[in-house]
């Protein structure tokens, strides 16, 4: 039993390709930077386009769709509602992975966001996790800060309460010097140290940074100070060219051209640049003190002795966040005034507990190029993710890997490692969902040169946001306004930032890949709703 491993898988929120130092960053994250470079580094790993579905496929192995997050609960449609695969939680349909390791043995311990159900009977502790202390919602004030909310809140505000529970009780005040990502290591340290030590384990430290709203402690953010005040596009330049030093895109890539609504840099008013530059600050803040949590764990196993016996996963769950949230109303169409009159988003209180800020879609760009648009896109930039693996027994590790790979993969790697069988199609007394994704193992023992072969078929879907990737090729639609409302094609071996449309040429290819969507759609149970995505005029 003991010579089994140990599991300790990491989420990020919203955190983009480039935003860490091993995949091209200048963020100070000297933690996960080790893991990296020590480890696995994986260049072409898919979630979905936002949080919840890519934590439902995460912990089940199976699509979104299946698993009861078809669409996110916050913006199901009245098509999707009351439809199986719509609940807006994890469903009955499928075993989580928690469930399975903790009945094959292992002590399952969680700290962080959960965001696949907001009530006791829907929390991590009745979804196989022993311990677990969790912000339920998919976003909260990183401080616990919450000023008084009426009827005129927006609708985006009171569906991100600091909502926290710790195994199966609420938790009713927070401490006062709480911080998100600080609270998140230190209970997951808490349960490491108190654990029964003849079992193995299985640690899931989902954070809920840098996720907004962007928050931060002020003496991590002043290392930043002046740091991105050559914008976003200075960015983005510097980040493409790291990239390429580092191995991790091609030297001849061509990136696609930034889509924004909002004005360039160049355009901004002095006040206003010191404002997005002083928010990218807090940004970067938020992800080096994520880093530094991580590496608080980590040195933890490293001092029991249980770091080359634990597989390490770490991944972001989507894309940049690139909206503006304001020039959506299904947010709330007086979010920018509500915001105004609770919080004080002057420019030296940015980043404290009483403000309220956003990136916004250039410095969103700037992580997720040379890729197309951001979170929520069924396009690179939306799904395309940071991933790493750092388990020493393991052949391929001080390597980076451009092979497919999918977050639905996660849990048949898990078991496979674990030595725990998949039960298919039944578990304890119900019906349950096979896994969809691929074992890594033999890839990861280098007894394999691929996971997916050039046959192999995976969707997406979510607010009415297309795509599936069938080898190098994909096809992606995105609805209007946002995009043209058709099937667009690409081979992502020649064009990775999806600037070519090859439609029109390769029509055969388009009408194939539609199909195998068609295929997906059906098995998968997708109902194309509407979306919240619609733009203010």
């Amino acid at each position: 039993m003991s010579n089994r491993p140990n599991f300790l898988v990491i989420l990020a929120d919203d955190l983009g390709f480039s935003d860490v130092g091993a995949f091209g960053s200048e963020i100070s994250t000297p933690n996960l930077d080790a893991l990296a470079t020590n480890g696995l580094r994986l260049t072409d790993f898919h979630a979905a386009s936002t949080c919840s579905p890519t934590r439902s496929m995460l912990l089940t192995g199976t699509d979104h769709h299946i698993a009861g997050i078809g669409s996110m609960a916050e913006a199901i449609s009245p098509e999707q509602q009351g439809k199986p695969g719509y609940e807006g939680y994890l469903n009955d349909r499928v075993v989580a992975l928690p469930e399975l390791l903790r009945e094959a043995g292992y002590q399952t311990l969680m700290a962080g966001k959960w965001h696949l159900g907001l009530k006791t009977e829907l929390a991590p502790h009745a979804r196989g996790f022993e311990r677990s202390f969790s912000l339920l919602p998919g976003a909260a004030n990183h401080y616990g800060f919450e000023p008084p909310y009426d009827d005129s809140t927006p609708r985006i505000l009171k569906a991100t309460p600091a909502l926290y529970i710790e195994d199966d009780k609420f938790v009713d005040k927070l401490p006062e010097d709480f911080y998100s990502s600080d609270a998140f290591g230190d209970k997951l340290l808490q349960y490491l140290k108190e654990r029964d030590q003849s079992r193995p384990f299985f640690a899931y430290l989902p954070f809920s940074a840098p996720h907004w709203p962007l928050q931060a402690p002020k003496e991590i953010v002043d290392k930043y100070r002046g740091r991105y005040d050559q914008g976003p596009a200075v960015l983005r330049e510097e980040r493409l060219n790291k990239l390429k030093e580092l191995g991790l895109i091609e030297r001849n890539v061509e990136p696609h051209p930034v889509l924004a609504l909002t004005a360039e840099w160049e355009r901004l008013s002095p006040e206003d640049r010191a404002i997005s530059a002083r928010s990218m600050e807090v940004y970067a803040a938020m992800v080096e003190r994520l880093d530094w949590n991580i590496g608080r764990v980590v040195n933890y196993l490293r001092d029991q002795g249980q770091l080359d016996n634990t597989f390490i996963l770490f991944l972001s769950d989507n894309g940049a966040e690139g909206a503006l949230l304001e020039a959506f109303p299904k947010f709330g169409p007086n979010l920018k005034s509500f915001l105004d009159q609770h919080y004080d988003n002057s420019l030296d209180n940015i980043g404290r507990a009483n403000s309220y800020v956003w990136y916004g879609p250039r410095w969103a760009q700037a992580a997720t190029a040379p890729s197309r648009l951001f979170k929520a896109f069924t396009t690179q930039g939306g799904i395309r993710v940071p991933a790493l693996i750092h388990y020493p027994k393991l052949a391929r590790q001080k390597q980076i890997s451009h092979t497919f790979g999918t977050v639905m993969d996660v849990t048949p790697t898990i078991l496979d490692l674990a030595g725990v069988r998949h039960p298919g199609n039944r578990w304890n007394g119900r019906e349950v969902a096979p896994v969809r994704g691929k074992s890594w193992l033999g890839y990861l023992s280098a007894e394999t040169k691929e996971v997916h072969d050039a046959s192999s078929v995976t969707g997406w879907e979510l607010f009415g946001m297309r795509a599936l990737r069938k080898g190098d090729w994909k096809i992606v639609y995105i609805p209007s306004p946002l995009g043209p409302a058709r099937w667009q094609l690409y081979n992502l071996s020649q064009d990775p930032g999806e600037v070519h449309d090859l439609a029109k040429s390769h029509p055969h290819i388009l009408e194939e890949l539609a199909a195998h969507w068609q295929t997906y759609s059906e098995e998968t149970g997708v109902i194309i709703g509407q979306s919240p995505f619609q733009l203010d005029k």
